[in-house]
């Protein structure tokens, strides 16, 4: 099963994640099969950098996002886009 997750980047203290479909089985950290986007919680602005289209693409495939990924994807406006082309 595929999901869409965030991989920890960055130094101690200064957190950097990547958004990133990847086997379920494999670690947080470990291997992925596609690099969507990136979160960074601690700029004031400009905190996310996400593909559209690469997103949708996987959810559309049926890949599950993680509660924190769907939380974000919410914020940025790609759920209620997912949702629509779905009634479509």
């Amino acid at each position: 099963m595929v999901k869409l997750r965030l991989k920890r980047t960055g130094s101690k203290k200064n957190a950097n994640y990547r958004i990133v479909a990847a086997d379920s089985k494999d670690r947080r950290d470990g291997s992925f099969i596609e690099l969507i986007g990136t979160y960074q919680p601690l700029k004031e602005s400009n905190k996310y950098n996400i593909n559209e289209e690469l997103a949708l693409k996987w959810l559309s495939k049926g890949a599950m996002p993680t509660d924190t990924v769907r939380s974000i994807f919410s914020q940025v406006g790609i759920m209620e886009k997912f949702h629509n082309n779905k009634r479509k």
